[in-house]
């Protein structure tokens, strides 16, 4: 599956780098579309979403689970929603 994810991500990266896109969110009853863009950090990706105007970076772990970096304040239950939609593109 490691592999997979990868092979996805290269051709991702290969195809839009830099590209932005949006993703449909559903929290607290009300529909989102947060701007997001996809790009090669080191030997692994990032995953770049707006928030309320700021950044909020997700990666995957060790164990290829997407992981949020960054000081965005929004609450921990809008961090999983994206978090999930994200995991459903895989």
């Amino acid at each position: 599956m490691v592999f997979e994810i990868h092979v996805l991500t290269a051709v991702l990266c290969i195809i839009a780098p830099m590209d932005e896109l949006l993703l449909p969110v559903t929290y607290r009853n009300e529909e989102l579309e947060l701007p997001i863009r996809m790009f090669p950090y080191g030997w692994t990706f990032r995953i770049a979403v707006k928030v309320d105007g700021k950044e909020l970076f997700f990666e995957p772990d060790e164990e290829g689970v997407l992981r949020a970096l960054g000081e965005v304040e929004i609450g921990p239950a809008l961090i999983r929603v994206i978090a999930n939609e994200l995991e459903k593109l895989r």
